[in-house]
């Protein structure tokens, strides 16, 4: 096939396609064969003359004939991008390989294991998802929550309740994200994030999607365990030779795949106390930001134009003080939920569904912190961010504390809405943030927004409604692994966000994939 790069097409004339491919070929229509389309982004950086921007293969029957006509960098033979599993290995596996967590590091770690013949275990200290849903939901309405089963905790990870954003800035020069893509496509997920340059799923189809994929692993030999919690590590000179679940039970096991969530804190404490080797890292905290979405599509598009995306944000400035302010996770047409899962703790995230058709946009506006703002230790991190969680529980009387930006400035609690009303899943009241958070992010977030407000029209609006506390952007830690994917305790291989290499849904599966690659080449199957 022939891949033709930077065809412009105006927006609304998207079935002009393959008229303006002929062109660029000097070729008729009748022959083209087949167009696979491999990107597609909106350009909308001049307003007046807002487009697509494509990058397709092209099946002709005359290929090389064509090629040597058309002299353009942008015209060339499409290259090979396919993904490839690695040998395996010679050395016998004595049991299963257990993987822990069912986020997407575990999930596709283990769904490429199961495909390679390895029958993985997988322990979800949370609920399956039907299960899980039906908890989510009560939590937000009634307040109740549990905590092994939750926005952060359960099948899918903390990625199922969020925008399900799959865009990444990632280099894929293995195609790992490729095959991760094709994965959610074969599993139902729609199959225009094979070309979008920003993807996205949402929290609905996402939960049928996850589904999919765990009876795929189990057709392939993989088992569940769920309500299953890793309490503990039994090691042998030096190497992993069983896990205890739940506090009781002692499993065999010579491969430990730590796939954890960036919130699994007690687990975290354990896996220290046991010797794993971790250090402190930098993350972000702030608050979420709402603003309504027709003034994010006027700001970035100037038009309200039906035919046009819903439109996201990217904003980042640096303090004065050398401090990054950025917006992160940003939630088109979505929600702000109460995403908690410690009692007596309040953190909260974003969520949006496929169609993102909420009346707001919102995105965490977060401020970077490192150790040397809360410490060296390589658990200070969790210290710091549970410090301000049962701030923002207290500040809310358990409900998520809101404010308005103007009242954020000025250091007062607010009284009313403006013409910004919020949209929420879980309760909600009235606080003054700035009693949650440092003074220096506070501060940051202040400094930033007069910036933002130049580059998005509306941004720094005196109603715009704040709520806190966005505290758990990335792990604040990350156990050390080598070369080879292993801890310093032979046999565990820390993997995704929750271990510190990843940083999103899409990145959290390729580092699975990774994982999975390192056990692959260097055990046989399961089943050989």
């Amino acid at each position: 096939m022939i891949r033709i790069r930077q065809i412009k097409i105006k927006l609304g004339e998207e079935d002009s396609l393959k008229k303006v491919i002929s062109r660029k070929l000097k070729i008729s229509e009748r022959d083209i064969l087949d167009i696979v389309i491999q990107k597609k982004s909106l350009d909308a950086r001049c307003k007046d003359d807002i487009h697509y921007v494509y990058e397709v293969d092209v099946k002709i029957p005359f290929q090389d004939k064509v090629l040597k006509r058309c002299k353009s960098k942008d015209i060339f033979t499409s290259p090979k991008e396919e993904y490839q599993r690695p040998v395996a290995g010679n050395l016998v596996l004595n049991n299963r390989p257990i993987i822990v967590g069912s986020g997407p590091a575990g999930l596709f770690c283990a769904y490429s294991l199961a495909e390679a013949g390895y029958c993985p275990i997988i322990i979800e200290r949370g609920e399956k998802i039907e299960e899980r849903v039906i908890r989510v939901s009560k939590f937000w309405d009634e307040g109740i929550l549990n905590p092994n089963s939750n926005v952060q905790f359960g099948e899918g990870g903390a990625g199922t309740f969020s925008d399900g954003k799959l865009n990444t800035m990632v280099k894929d020069k293995y195609f790992r994200g490729k095959r991760v893509f094709e994965i959610f496509v074969e599993h139902g997920a729609p199959k225009e994030i094979m070309y979008l340059n920003k993807p996205h799923i949402g929290t609905d189809l996402l939960q049928g999607i996850i589904k999919n994929i765990r009876e795929s692993i189990i057709r392939m030999g993989g088992e569940f365990l769920y309500s299953t919690c890793l309490t503990d590590l039994v090691i042998q000179d030096g190497k992993i030779t069983g896990i205890e679940i739940n506090g009781e039970k002692t499993i065999p096991c010579s491969v430990l795949v730590l796939a954890l969530g960036h919130s699994a804190r007690d687990t975290f404490f354990m896996l220290y106390q046991r010797g794993l080797v971790m250090q402190a890292k930098s993350f972000a905290v702030g608050v979420r930001i709402q603003h309504p979405q027709e003034m994010i599509q006027m700001g970035q598009y100037g038009t309200l134009d039906s035919r046009l995306p819903v439109a996201d944000y990217k904003l980042t400035y640096t303090t004065k003080e050398s401090k990054g302010v950025y917006s992160f996770c940003m939630c088109p047409g979505g929600y702000v939920v109460n995403s908690s899962s410690e009692e007596h703790c309040l953190a909260i995230n974003g969520m949006s569904y496929h169609a993102r058709d909420s009346k707001n946009a919102n995105s965490a506006l977060v401020v970077t912190v490192s150790p040397e703002d809360f410490g060296n230790h390589p658990l200070d991190g969790i210290s710091f961010q549970r410090k301000l969680e049962r701030a923002a529980y207290v500040a809310g009387s358990g409900k998520i504390p809101i404010q308005l930006y103007e009242d954020f400035k000025r250091n007062v609690c607010s009284k009313s809405f403006g013409n910004v009303l919020p949209v929420m899943k879980g309760k909600y009241q009235f606080a003054n943030l700035n009693e949650v958070l440092p003074d220096f992010i506070c501060s940051s977030i202040c400094e930033a927004m007069p910036i933002f407000g130049k580059k998005i029209a509306g941004f720094d609006r005196d109603d715009a409604i704040l709520a806190g506390v966005e505290s758990r952007t990335s792990s604040p830690v990350r156990i050390l692994r080598d070369e080879f994917g292993e801890a310093n305790i032979s046999g565990i291989y820390p993997s995704g966000e929750g271990s510190g290499y990843a940083g999103g849904i899409t990145t959290a599966a390729m580092d699975g994939i990774k994982v999975s690659e390192w056990i692959i080449s260097k055990y046989r199957p399961w089943n050989s």
